[in-house]
């Protein structure tokens, strides 16, 4: 009977976490576009719900909700049902729609969607080769081999971007970062930009003269051919040497339209740099100004103890809150129940972690989404962004579980089996810093260059 009770609360959050996927992707990712397919919308609810559902097993093993033995198979129906759309269901249909919007093979589209398939299985089955996560005593097909290698991804995934994250996000916050931006300059840049037009539209309007001139001379439909012909066009080129020359001029009106196009994206950056600066000066403007200094902070410790991993190949065995309590403790010299207060204090963080983990998802999704979709290509995006979302989702789970006491990473590590779990942490703090750095790079060529864009005649 217990048996049944947790399984309906299981399958209710399951549908409210599909309808909320639902909602997510009519709302934001497609309502610009025409929904052609419906399997593309489920595919994506039924990932977001499944992924989801990881997240809530964890809270519920935290707060013992749940039997421990249906948790255990909602764990085991869980992850199989995952690893089955992120290896099986949406690599074939992205590989379908690939083949659907290419004429050619349209009429063998499954032939080929199977032949895709198939090549993605081989590259699949290869990344585990270079990487220290293969296990012999498990079958080919087994949950341990599968969520090794989407670990292997999801967790390169999410490393790039907690390192880009951690680095732009001071960047983004701190007013310290911001060009300083006058009235007088966005003047400036404006008056450039009316000249330019300007310019085109007289161009513009002596091509139209030119071309109505030679209209009504006969020079455009009623050209005459063969060897006369010749002879005629040679006679009349002197004649005609006052005649603009349109293609010349054509092209100046490409360059003048391309420096226009450029000079209104300044400009508006210009007026967007301007709102934020005085966004700034408000009390939410230096809120965020101090969480600025305080991520600043939080980066330079993460890219500091992630070198430190890397260097010494450490890899913490206890999670960060018992950790930090029992120094605490310890170094005060008081009485504490380290362990009841760990359990309360790891279930906000984990909950912390999950919900901006989810959110802040969910907003790259839509900005990548915005960036590269059209009509053709929406639906291939939308299930890119389900395998990227259900690989990411399970890589959390397989370093939350660092994060977890552990009494509550028993079942955790019994689910995902046999799994080099030092290995993933040790890869995150590689490709972390990799990503910090780079990102550190290109945001200080970025700033560099701005200033000197402005400067520009």
């Amino acid at each position: 009977m217990s048996f049944l009770i947790d399984s309906s609360i299981m399958i209710t959050s399951q549908i409210l976490f599909f309808g909320f996927g639902w909602l997510f992707f009519m709302r934001q990712l497609f309502k610009d576009y025409e929904i052609r397919q419906y399997v593309v919308q489920v595919i994506f609810s039924v990932t977001f719900a499944f992924s989801c559902t990881m997240f809530e097993l964890i809270i519920f093993e935290i707060l013992g909700v749940l039997n421990s033995s249906s948790r255990y198979f909602h764990w085991k129906m869980n992850l199989c049902v995952i690893l089955l759309i992120l290896v099986f269901m949406v690599p074939f249909y992205i590989g379908y729609f690939i083949v659907s919007n290419i004429r050619l093979l349209h009429k063998q589209r499954l032939l080929f969607s199977c032949l895709l398939w198939l090549t993605f299985m081989y590259f699949f089955w290869k990344l585990g080769d270079p990487f220290p996560i293969l296990s012999p005593k498990h079958g080919i097909l087994s949950i341990e081999q599968l969520i090794s290698r989407v670990g292997v991804i999801g967790v390169t995934l999410m490393a790039l971007l907690s390192g880009f994250g951690a680095v732009n996000c001071p960047y983004t916050y701190m007013s310290y970062f911001l060009r300083n931006v006058t009235d007088t300059d966005i003047l400036a840049l404006e008056r450039r930009l009316l000249q330019t037009m300007d310019m085109i539209i007289s161009k513009k309007k002596r091509m139209a003269m030119a071309r109505r001139t030679m209209f009504q001379k006969g020079e455009v439909h009623n050209k005459p051919s063969g060897f006369w012909g010749m002879i005629k066009s040679v006679t009349t080129s002197a004649s005609g040497s006052e005649m603009p020359d349109l293609t010349l001029i054509q092209q100046e009106v490409d360059a003048l339209e391309e420096l226009s196009r450029q000079l209104f994206l300044e400009t508006a950056d210009l007026y967007a740099t301007k709102e934020r600066i005085e966004y700034s000066k408000t009390f939410k403007g230096k809120y965020f100004n101090f969480l600025g200094y305080f991520f600043s902070i939080y980066c330079v410790w993460k890219i500091f103890m992630a070198t430190i991993n890397i260097v010494f190949d450490r890899v913490g065995k206890t999670d960060p809150v018992t950790r930090g309590i029992e120094i605490t403790v310890n170094y005060l010299g008081i009485q504490f129940d380290v362990k009841f207060w760990s359990q309360h204090i790891s279930f906000i963080l984990v909950g912390i972690i999950i919900v901006t983990s989810i959110r802040g998802l969910l907003i790259t999704l839509t900005k990548f989404f915005y960036a590269i979709s059209s009509s053709k290509s929406s639906n291939v995006i939308v299930l890119l962004l389900a395998q990227i979302m259900g690989m990411y989702f399970v890589s959390s789970v397989l370093l939350i579980r660092m994060s977890m006491p552990l009494e509550y990473r028993t079942i955790i590590t019994e689910v995902l089996g046999e799994l080099q779990f030092n290995f993933y942490h040790r890869w995150f703090d590689v490709i972390f810093l990799v990503s910090a750095l780079s990102s550190i790079l290109f945001l200080y060529l970025a700033h560099k260059q701005a200033p000197e864009k402005q400067m520009a005649p």
